[in-house]
């Protein structure tokens, strides 16, 4: 063998970059970075306003729909009644000539104002949708880009924006919906997500290697699902310094499910934004850009491992070292806030459910007025598509909740529509194999049907694809979308079966039995059989949860 050729030999064995910009420097290694380089991303805003809006969608530039669009809350929608056997194919094949349209609601914290402006909106432009998200936001579609700037305008006029709320950028941050009221509050963190705010469109975040969620809440409750989230602030107690925060990096689901993992650090509530942006900076200077399967924070963190991770953030980024902290208890269960509950001052919060977390903009219009007819303009919506009234006098909360249930808001939802999660679906995800929602809400009507309520929490999820927007990895019956073969050897929808994922402690993604995948049209048979098993088979006081972890595959098939 020449040294020439060995030498080839040795190149080609070497590893390639994984585009880590402190690493192997900036120069982009596939068309998106090149993109994301191109031009400060928001430019886009104004041509929308310039151009776009005016010659219609046939005059958007492709480079803009994809990717840059993302950045200002918008995505194509997928044109109507293309099944799932089209998932895949190219965009052009897949999108209609309507967005989706993301609201950002940081912390979920929203007026009463805000609220009839957006289902102003909505009723306006939108076709009447309004799906809150387990992120807080606000999903409406059918939106045009000639009505865009319009929309912003209206949204502006009450402090609301679309900004960051998709794109590879610090997404909305989650809060506890029931910050600075809850007389289970640990710390108050509303501060701090508001100097986020301040400081999330820097020019400095907008470009990172994909998406980066965050979350932060003093609750006990621990209200916001801070084991997936890439970074995460919980609430807790400090034998010395008193009540702060502990610090997880590296959660996410999706096609590699992973969980945060702590830094074992405690964080001081004033501290809590030099963090984030340290945690988000390590993110953009250190994160996987070559293989965008790859470029989230939690491939980093698993490579690196947690002390590894802390000592970066603390020596190259924070310039100090944070001080050991206290480990915060696990909240397994009633994590959300459906219901009735004290607030801190005598007055009382009232959460309630729309199914599936949609509604019209003519409800939300109506919850505004009920709302301040009562005496409150807050509202808060939940990371489990709830919405939250704030502020209400005791003695007029029969009165409200039964003006609310007038609207389809339910205070006492059964167990299974309580639990129940989905996505968006084929309705309009280019992502999805399947039917989601539909079906989500036949499972629900069987369920109450047949048994009533259940005396246990139970959380189902439905999900069109596997990138687990509805969380099927930690729902007790998680359902991933995806085409099956039936009895007749026909390919249909259908999907893969999670069973017993949790969070907290024993945190697992749920257990696949061999083989065994449901077709969509026997879902239903399907769910209603294992409970059914749960109901004649559990010991006493035995949740569904535990009765999936100990049963025979033969009770959950």
């Amino acid at each position: 063998m020449t040294v020439s050729t060995a030498t080839r030999e040795v190149k080609a064995r070497a590893k390639k970059p994984e585009g880590q910009w402190r690493i192997d420097g900036t120069d982009p290694l596939n068309h998106d970075e090149e993109v994301k380089q191109r031009e400060p991303v928001m430019e886009v805003k104004q041509r929308v306003i310039d151009t776009y809006a005016k010659g219609g969608f046939d005059s958007i530039d492709r480079e803009d729909l994809y990717p840059r669009f993302k950045w200002l809350g918008l995505y194509t929608q997928r044109k109507q009644n293309l099944g799932g056997e089209h998932t895949g194919e190219d965009n052009s094949v897949l999108e209609d000539k309507y967005f989706m349209m993301r609201i950002r609601f940081d912390g979920g914290i929203c007026s009463t104002e805000q609220a009839r402006v957006v289902g102003e909106i909505s009723r306006d432009y939108a076709r009447s949708t309004v799906d809150l998200t387990d992120r807080q936001n606000i999903q409406l579609h059918w939106v045009r880009i000639e009505d865009v700037p319009t929309i912003w305008e209206k949204l502006e006029a009450v402090g609301l924006n679309t900004w960051d709320a998709c794109g590879d950028v610090p997404r909305v941050v989650l809060g506890s919906p029931v910050a600075g009221i809850a007389k289970d509050e640990i710390i108050d963190a509303t501060p701090a997500i508001r100097k986020i705010q301040e400081i999330v469109t820097d020019e400095e975040f907008q470009n990172l290697p994909r998406k980066f969620k965050s979350a932060i809440s003093g609750n006990a409750r621990q209200d916001v699902v801070h084991e997936i989230n890439d970074l995460a602030f919980i609430g807790v107690e400090h034998p010395e310094l008193g009540p702060g925060f502990e610090c997880y990096v590296g959660g996410g689901l999706s096609t590699n499910p992973m969980l945060a993992q702590s830094l074992g650090a405690f964080v001081t509530l004033e501290q809590v934004p030099e963090v984030w942006a340290a945690v988000v900076r390590i993110f953009r200077d250190y994160g996987y850009r070559r293989l965008r399967n790859r470029a989230r924070l939690k491939f980093l963190v698993a490579k690196w491992g947690a002390a590894k991770f802390r000592e970066v953030l603390e020596t190259e980024y924070l310039g100090y070292a944070l001080p050991d902290g206290p480990k915060a208890p696990n909240n397994l269960i009633d994590r959300d806030h459906i219901g009735v509950h004290e607030q801190k001052d005598g007055n009382v919060y009232v959460g309630v459910k729309p199914t599936l977390g949609h509604m019209s903009g003519e409800q939300l219009i109506e919850v505004a007025d009920v709302v301040e007819r009562y005496g409150s303009t807050s509202l808060r919506f939940t990371p489990f598509k709830e919405l939250l009234v704030l502020d209400i006098a005791p003695e007029r909360v029969d009165a409200l909740q039964a003006d609310l249930e007038a609207l389809g808001l339910y205070a006492k939802p059964s167990e299974f529509r309580r639990g129940l999660l989905s996505c968006t679906g084929l309705e309009y995800c280019k992502l999805a194999h399947v039917t989601t929602k539909s079906r989500a809400i036949e499972l629900a009507d069987e369920l109450e049907e047949r048994f009533g309520d259940l005396d246990s929490p139970i959380t189902i999820s439905l999900n069109g694809c596997p990138n687990a927007c509805a969380r099927h990895h930690v729902s007790d019956i998680g359902l991933k979308g995806q085409t099956v073969t039936n009895a007749d050897g026909e390919r249909v929808e259908g999907f893969q079966v999670h069973l017993g994922g949790t969070v907290g402690e024993g945190a697992n993604f749920g257990r696949k039995l061999r083989g065994h995948k449901v077709a969509s049209t026997e879902l239903t048979d399907y769910v209603t059989r294992v409970v059914q098993n749960y109901v004649d088979n559990r010991e006493e006081g035995e949740l569904f949860r535990d009765f999936l972890l100990r049963a025979d595959e033969e009770q959950l098939r």
